[in-house]
């Protein structure tokens, strides 16, 4: 080959892959401009209107799945698309993003704003530290259940965002030597007490410059076999940290129905579809779910501080390990002392947070009657409750009132602060997140409206003769896998209409598979794109995507079978699976007579199929 084709050559190569940068770069517009032409097919190949419905599906699953437009904007096109295409009215459409889940997932998100404005969310993460211990087992523990304990009231990226900060300066004390390390009280200069600093730079440059040190800890230990040996173990334990808490995060927000969108999105389609289930309340779904997510974390715990050597025996010697331990406890103590004795504001949203969550808890817990009964049936809801307790935030006052005030004519005349502002409001709850609920619940009406899901499930034929434990074995994988690369949020939204329909056709309770598909939604640990928290944690430069593979594929299937576990036994009792509940035999479809099993076996009797 000539000189001459060598330069056309390289200039040819050059060219391509400015031109695939160019892209790469606007990749957003292309899959926004043709993803309409590439699922047009759908509207000519199958019924009309259930074709209708199906396109406009499959078009915001990918728009959700590869963000070309935000996720709230994604959210809204069923206003536009379905009242166009003949789905579902506008009148419909609408009223989908306004039902009372909605509100009890806004009334969640105030309450966690107002618990991180006054920051008890802190004074409650040091306490839970204080009393499970500082050796490396049980502090992954504490970090673990302090995560999911907060993931449970406050959205799992502010509550991974919160406690890696107080990771990183608790592993700098417990493996740095007193020179290197920091000294009593100044965690706080990593995790300041100010809400709008707890930022991921400050998790990321801290760690970043933690793993460029040398092992300064090894003292008695001058070889270089020890040094690296005890340096292996440091980052072990350093990658066990940083992992367990994003994971302990998703785990935890599963046990309230506040606590991630995907358990609200179950309640909204429950009544959208089965408008007669009242089974599912905030009592009901934590009796359930709270044992479910301590047995799953402490499961996790256990893999994940044996699997990065936390349970081993150290190469340190044992005065070195005493001291760094009680550094550890020390920054701790002192931390906690800095925040200083409770004040009445925190004081204030304790008790509306305390409030908050037994209110709920007690309206209908279903074992015992609730107070809901001294009320007309059905028109207090776990919303209605939410929305009263976050209301008096916005009136009481962060100040202890005082009588003197009154006739001290000297004192001076402020206003009151409540708890919480509407400005601040404004400025800490995403929005955005209820928009994407109303979308998900707009779907799921225009997917029974059009008789789509009707459609879908009878694709699933073959699984009408799988057992129902093995079909929520196979449901929970599938989910718990598809989720590893898309929201948990367009996950359900996509999988429950069509889990609904299945559990028609098996004649099983719709329960039985709509909840462990709602859960394994939220069990994706693999990578770091799976969730923010995952995200996070992976910023920090420490971990690289072979350690969360690695450790999060075990904790896939731990979450699997504890899943299963849970729905073949205790869920039994608490919604009643082993019926198949008037609930769903009485759903009555939009034409108003007639019920889904009947449109299901009139469809698809051997008279009505035609090859």
């Amino acid at each position: 080959m000539s000189v001459a084709e060598l330069v056309s050559t390289h200039t040819v190569m050059e060219k391509t892959v400015a031109f695939a940068k160019k892209i790469w770069c606007v990749k957003k517009q292309f899959v926004l401009l043709l993803t309409p032409l590439i699922f047009l097919p759908v509207l000519f190949f199958l019924p009309l209107k259930e074709g209708k419905c199906l396109y406009v599906v499959l078009l915001m699953a990918m728009y959700w799945c590869t963000e070309a437009l935000p996720l709230a904007v994604t959210s809204l096109l069923p206003v536009v698309l379905f009242p166009f295409l003949g789905v579902l009215s506008s009148s419909k459409v609408c009223p989908q993003y306004c039902l009372d889940t909605n509100f009890l997932f806004l009334s969640g998100l105030i309450m966690a704003s107002a618990i991180e404005e006054w920051n008890l969310h802190r004074r409650i993460a040091l306490k839970i530290l204080l009393i499970t211990g500082v050796q490396p087992a049980r502090l992954i523990l504490g970090m673990m259940l302090t995560t999911a304990f907060l993931s449970m009231w406050l959205s799992n990226t502010a509550s991974t965002a919160m406690m890696l900060p107080i990771v990183n300066a608790l592993l700098l004390s417990l493996f740095g030597n007193k020179e290197a390390s920091k000294e009593p009280g100044q965690l706080s200069e990593v995790t300041s007490d100010e809400p709008n600093q707890n930022k991921i730079c400050s998790v990321s440059s801290e760690i970043q410059q933690l793993s460029l040190e040398e092992t300064t800890f090894l003292n008695g230990r001058p070889d270089a076999a020890n040094k690296k040996k005890e340096g292996e173990y440091q980052k072990r334990v350093w990658k066990g940290f940083l992992i367990a808490v994003p994971y302990a995060a998703s785990i935890g927000g599963t046990a309230t129905l506040t606590g991630t969108a995907p358990n609200l999105i179950l309640i909204g389609q429950l009544k959208s579809v089965f408008p007669g289930c009242d089974v599912v309340n905030f009592g009901s779904w934590f009796l359930f779910a709270c044992p479910l997510m301590l047995l799953f974390l402490i499961l996790g715990w256990l893999w994940i501080a044996l699997f990065h050597g936390c349970f081993t025996l150290r190469v340190r010697k044992k005065k070195v390990e005493e001291e760094a331990e009680s550094r550890v406890k020390l920054v701790i103590q002192e931390d906690y002392k800095r925040l200083g004795p409770m004040q009445f504001a925190e004081g204030a949203v304790a008790f509306f947070f305390f409030m908050f969550a037994a209110l709920l808890f007690t309206r209908d817990p279903k074992f015992v009657p609730g107070w809901s009964k001294f009320f007309e049936k059905g028109y207090v809801t776990d919303a209605t409750t939410a929305v009263t307790i976050v209301t008096m935030l916005f009136f009481f006052p962060s100040q202890k009132p005082s009588f003197k005030w009154w006739f001290d004519f000297k004192a001076p005349n402020n206003p009151i602060k409540p708890l919480m502002s509407w400005k601040r409001t404004q400025e800490t709850v995403p929005w955005n997140i209820i928009l994407l609920l109303g979308g998900g619940f707009a779907m799921a009406r225009g997917c029974e409206e059009s008789g789509l899901s009707i459609w879908l499930g009878s694709r699933l034929q073959p699984l009408q003769n799988v057992p129902p434990p093995a079909a929520v074995l196979l449901i929970t994988v599938v989910i718990a896998m598809f989720t590893e690369f898309a929201s948990n949020t367009a996950t359900i939204i996509i999988f429950l209409p069509v889990l609904a329909e299945l559990a028609v056709r098996l004649q099983v309770n719709p329960l039985y598979l709509m909840i462990p598909g709602t859960v394994g939604c939220s069990y994706a640990f693999m990578l770091p794109v799976s969730t923010p928290p995952n995200s996070i944690a992976f910023s920090s430069g420490l971990l690289m995507v072979k350690d969360m593979v690695k450790t999060g594929v075990v904790m896939n299937i731990i979450g699997v079978l504890t899943l299963s576990l849970a729905m073949n036994t205790w869920a039994f009792y608490i919604f009643d699976l082993s019926t198949y509940p008037d609930w769903a035999k009485n759903h009555i479809s939009s034409n108003g007579n007639t019920s889904l099993v009947d449109i299901v076996n009139a469809t698809f009797s051997p008279a009505n199929v035609t090859l």
